[in-house]
Parts: structure tokens; sequence; C-alpha cells
């Protein structure tokens, strides 16, 4: 999202050449973000978000795209990828693969409160069960195989309780993916970075008596195949949580499991290893933020996170963290 690779009016000019989306009007960098290089677009046609992927592969890419193009027909609020004159998905751009999509309507709500959880409850269940029929698959690159292999390259950087905490918790997490109960646990396509800014709200008709309407998710170029209360604890682990503290707030962590769990309600493996996927979830983004804090990549506008916040978020969650009194049949 930073911008890595720059466009000119030229070669972006050039580039609309293999679409139908008319000619550009307005282009301009999006600044928040470090994986990718994104841009507004705007055609005589529309609205829409140039994406240059630069850690994506080529391989890589048709199982993001063609997941977002699944979840559009199916009526879930995501961006839509838009066909080149030659029917694919994507072409390269510098060198690099790069895609447009359409651009959601709204603005992230980055102060959420419980009506917005019970929206992102509702949508993420919905989401999921969508994308059941997806016939593609590609693992979460971004799970234990991956932790395994960065957790070596930030130790050095971290004092001792940081390197006792990333070393144990890994321990406890390969333990827990062994396991039987975490076989049994329900999966299929996933978000993986549901964040409070990878979630447009739009305003509400007056008519339609609620106060806030989802505009829809975006971002979806960490989606992966995973298990779906993976999905749910990345959500509550950043919609629930106090930003200072990494505490949960827990009324809105049950506004957005309850509303979860009308469209899908947990299984008894699910509801037992809640706790253990709130720190699977916790540690994901620790690991991530360490190491692109001590291993930046050179960017226009990049700006890494704090590791520190979700090493916070995941000695909360070490200690002990129940489902609220949410009363839903399991599966």
């Amino acid at each position: 999202m930073a911008v890595f690779t720059a466009v000119t009016d030229t070669q972006l000019a050039h580039w609309l050449r293999h679409y139908d989306l008319g000619e550009a009007v307005d282009f301009r960098g999006i600044q928040s973000g470090i994986e990718n290089s994104n841009f507004f677009l705007t055609t005589t046609r529309g609205d829409y978000v140039l994406t240059i992927f630069e850690n994506l592969t080529a391989e890589q890419l048709p199982f993001y795209l063609d997941l977002m193009r699944h979840l559009a027909a199916h009526k879930v609020p995501v961006p839509d990828p838009m066909p080149r004159d030659d029917g694919a998905l994507f072409g390269l751009l510098h060198g690099k693969p790069a895609a447009i999509v359409t651009r959601l309507e709204g603005a992230p709500e980055l102060a959420p409160r419980e009506e917005h959880c019970v929206e992102v409850g509702q949508m993420l269940a919905r989401m999921h069960l969508a994308g059941r029929d997806f016939p593609n698959h590609q693992p979460n690159l971004r799970s234990l195989s991956w932790w395994r292999e960065t957790v070596p390259t930030v130790l050095p950087f971290l004092t001792g309780p940081q390197r006792e905490l990333l070393s144990t918790e890994l321990a406890h997490q390969q333990a827990f993916f062994a396991s039987d109960d975490y076989a049994a646990l329900p999966e299929g396509p996933c978000h993986c970075d549901l964040f409070r800014d990878n979630v447009l709200f739009a305003h509400a008709a007056p008519e339609s008596g609620r106060d806030v309407r989802l505009g829809g998710f975006f971002d979806f170029y960490f989606a992966g195949c995973d298990k779906w209360l993976f999905d749910v604890a990345v959500t509550v682990n950043d919609w629930c949580a106090d930003l200072t503290t990494g505490a949960l707030d827990m009324p809105r962590v049950e506004a957005m499991l309850r509303a979860y769990q009308t469209v899908r309600p947990f299984t008894g493996q699910e509801n037992r290893h809640w706790g253990d996927m709130l720190r699977a979830g916790a540690y994901r983004f620790w690991v991530s933020r360490l190491y692109d804090f001590y291993m930046p990549r050179a960017a226009e506008m990049l700006k890494p996170h704090d590791p520190g916040h979700f090493e916070r978020i995941l000695r909360e969650r070490l200690s002990g963290v129940a489902l609220p009194g949410i009363h839903t049949p399991c599966n």
C-alpha cells in the first residue's frame, strides 16, 4: 500500500489501453500500509484502485483475485477485479503483477463502537460461508511455517523477556497446530488481515433505521485458506481491543461474536480453543511487525507499525480470555 513503485501519467495511459475503463481523470498514491503499491484511480467510467504487487508472484496472485471475484458474485461487498481486454485479471507493470479493482464506498471507522462490530461480525461469517465452494486453495502464507522461518531472524534484536515470550509462544502454537482439535476446526478462505483500516463504512439511508452501514471489506492480499476461528480472532484482536493497553473491550467482543454466530455458530472445538486462537492471531502480527521494523524496505511513503502493540496484546491474551456469555448451539 505504501508506494514502492511509482507510475507516471504516460505509463498509466498506456496501461489503461488494456482495459475498457475509459480515460484517467485522477490518479494518486495511497499512503498507508507496507506491502503493495496502491493508487486511487478515477476514470471517465468510475472509481477504482490500481495495485502493483511488490511481493506476491504471478503464480500466487490468481488465488486472491479469483477469491474476490467469487465473493463479489456471492453478494459479499469486496473489490471486484476488472478484466483486461484479453480476459486476464492482472498484467505486468514495471515487470511486476498489477491489477485494477472497483473502489468501495465509504471510509474506515478507526474508533469502532458495538454497532460497527455487529456489522463486521455478520459480514465476516457471511464471507466464510460464501467461500465454502471456492475451488482454489492457497494456505495462509503468514502462518506457522512462516513464523518458524522468521522468528530466528528477529530474535537477536530483542530483549531477554521478549526472546523468551517469542520462543515459548511459538512452542505452544506448534503443539496447538499439531493437535486433533486443531485439525477438526472448520476452515476455508479467510481474509487473515481484517483490521479497522481494511473495512469501509458508508452513510446509512435514513429510512433503513440503522446507525451504520458496511461499505465492504478490502485488501485481500494476505488472504489464505485457514481456520475460520483464526480469522475471527485476528478481527477481534483489532476491532475489540484498547489501542493503548491491548486489553479487550468485552461489550465489543460480545457484539461481534454474537453477530457472527447468528450466521455461523461456533463448534465445540472452536469454543474450547478461543483463547489459543486469540494468542495465535496476536503472535502472527507481532512476528510480522518485528520483521518489518527490524528488516525495513525502502519506499516513498513507508511507515512501519509499532511491534510493541501486538506484544502487549499477546501478553494480555496469555492472562486468559473466556468467551463472553453467548449461548448459541454448536454444530
